[in-house]
């Protein structure tokens, strides 16, 4: 029997959604991930200044609430200060912002900070099924640079806080932005470079997971400055 080439088509497009086949998303553009990732959620007593994240003094922005992600998602802290949509077996939705690792959880793990926990289930449950999804940080102020305690012209060492989106690169620049250079990131959520920036000060260019930038001009380079750009990820 012959098909007509709008026929095979139309089989081969009923195929492929039969099979699972990856399909386009539009949407919410504040959604970051393509579909809900599905795991299991706990808690505990929620450790914002002092997780893997090192957070120190800093506060969870109003409507955010905090959580533990499994090492398996962890990505080398990569995921430190992203946002999620969080929904339970409540059909209740919360915002948590991820701000410490939950060593040896599987695969897409929660371990949210208790008021976190009980907005989704009941605590005598222990253990709650979860469905989650990052989203953009419903942030409105600006965010911070933080220089790490030790910091000087020969060695640089520096996180973002309060960003609207994953920070996927940082840079300095030394020369006013005509040449930049790159940092590495750290497990413990910072961006270092061994040999330091080579100067008292320099600019610092941050980027999203969505390629929007921020650069911060004229940050000392001393340890435990805190400076706050004039603007937040797009």
């Amino acid at each position: 029997m012959l098909f007509s080439l709008s026929t095979i088509a139309a089989i081969s497009a009923f195929a492929s959604t039969a099979l699972g086949a990856a399909l386009p998303v539009s949407g919410n553009p504040n959604t970051i991930a393509k579909r809900a990732l599905s795991g299991e959620a706990t808690f505990y007593g929620g450790n914002t200044s002092g997780g893997q994240c090192s957070f120190t003094e800093y506060t969870l922005p109003s409507g955010v609430y905090g959580s533990a992600l499994s090492d398996s998602n962890w990505n080398n802290a990569a995921n430190c200060g992203a946002c999620a949509s969080v929904k339970g077996p409540n059909g209740k939705s919360i915002v948590v912002m991820f701000t410490d690792q939950c060593p040896g959880c599987g695969p897409n793990h929660l371990d949210l900070y208790e008021n976190a926990f009980t907005e989704l289930g009941t605590k005598s449950a222990g253990i709650i099924d979860v469905t989650w999804d990052y989203v953009a940080c419903p942030i409105t102020s600006p965010l911070s640079i933080h220089m790490k305690s030790g910091v000087s012209q020969y060695w640089f060492s520096a996180q973002i806080v309060n960003a609207k989106r994953r920070t996927t690169k940082l840079e300095i620049s030394t020369d006013s932005g005509k040449t930049w250079k790159a940092a590495a990131r750290t497990t413990y959520n910072f961006f270092e470079i061994s040999s330091g920036s080579g100067a008292t000060s320099a600019w610092i260019r941050v980027t999203s997971e969505t390629g929007s930038t921020v650069t911060v001009k004229n940050v000392s380079q001393t340890g435990d400055v805190r400076a706050t750009a004039t603007a937040n990820f797009a």
